[in-house]
């Protein structure tokens, strides 16, 4: 499977995703809004992975002062994930320009607007979708790679409701680019398993989450650890679907959709500065909390680089098993 590429004598994995970002290791750092600062991304960086810094929660300057510091904390490559919705877009495109970002991650907009400016300047673009349509548009649009991003993730999240397990060979069978598997993965057993299914690289983001360099607030980190199963849902579907914990807010949303909110309504009690108030100023009542189904198997907060090293670990373990097991005749 050329997607697993191979393994040099450093312990590096070498396959077109490292190649492409210059790292050692297929495994990119959500660039989470409220928790994706430049701790957290130059932490994950060093240990070998892609660190994301997530612009959609900062204001150009605030972006600017992250890239500067990340940039002081790393001399790996790092990457600056771009919603294409956001106001001032053109404000953060031309800091991401000054400061020679080498990688940029877009989503939640069309990749042809800025994918090729941000080529011309020797920036490698990567676009998120959520179904294999959105996919080919991508290629289309000229972009190096495309995160493949399943329902179970946290977050802003695709209507169609397609799981990691059944997108990623789905996108795999019509993309000639490399595919970045995103949602529901949080070990090295699920990062082998979604590149088994095509993928050349995983994008996690609820594991870093819980993480002491993640720039999210003490409660909703020790929120996420302590959540069980079935403590996550997809709302807001009439507006921008999200996947939420549940909680006091969640439960307003929940019963205005079964009442039959129109969207103005909904907008209304969504209000603005949610998402700030729950997962970055931790009121866990009436904050937006957005995790991935896998919170509940989360237990705990770890360093950013060690979360690196354990998936990575347990990846090479269980490739080996697996070559291991093809070897036995039956």
């Amino acid at each position: 499977m050329e997607q697993f590429g191979s393994v040099n004598a450093q312990g590096d994995i070498e396959n077109r995703i490292t190649k492409l970002f210059g790292i050692q290791y297929p495994l990119i750092q959500a660039g989470m809004i409220w928790a994706s600062g430049w701790k957290l991304a130059s932490a994950v960086s060093n240990a070998g992975g892609l660190g994301l810094i997530g612009a959609g929660s900062m204001y150009p300057e605030v972006l600017d002062e992250h890239i500067l510091k990340c940039k002081k904390a790393t001399t790996k490559p790092f990457g600056v994930n771009l919603p294409l919705l956001y106001p001032d877009i053109d404000k953060h495109i031309n800091t991401i320009l000054k400061h020679e970002v080498p990688i940029v991650f877009t989503s939640a907009g069309n990749p042809k607007t800025w994918t090729k400016k941000l080529q011309e300047n020797n920036i490698k673009v990567v676009h998120v979708v959520s179904s294999t349509k959105f996919a080919l548009k991508s290629q289309d649009a000229g972009v190096d790679a495309v995160v493949a991003e399943g329902f179970e993730a946290g977050g802003h999240n695709g209507r169609d409701e397609t799981t990691t397990l059944c997108l990623i060979p789905s996108v795999k069978e019509k993309l000639d680019i490399p595919i970045i598997a995103a949602g529901g993965i949080g070990d090295g057993k699920s990062m082998l398993a979604a590149m088994i299914l095509g993928a050349e690289g995983v994008q996690i983001g609820s594991k870093f989450v819980a993480s002491h360099e993640a720039s999210s607030h003490l409660n909703f980190k020790n929120k996420v650890v302590e959540s069980t199963e079935g403590e996550t849902e997809l709302v807001l579907k009439e507006l921008t679907p999200v996947r939420l914990l549940k909680n006091e807010f969640y439960q307003a949303v929940k019963t205005a959709e079964q009442n039959c909110a129109t969207p103005e309504e909904l907008n209304i009690l969504l209000g603005r500065g949610r998402a700030k108030l729950g997962m970055f100023e931790g009121n866990l009542s009436e904050g937006e909390l957005e995790i991935g189904q896998i919170a509940n198997r989360l237990n705990s907060i770890e360093n950013a680089g060690d979360i690196v090293s354990q998936i990575i670990l347990e990846f090479k373990q269980s490739l080996r098993s697996l070559f291991e097991l093809s070897a036995i005749k039956p």
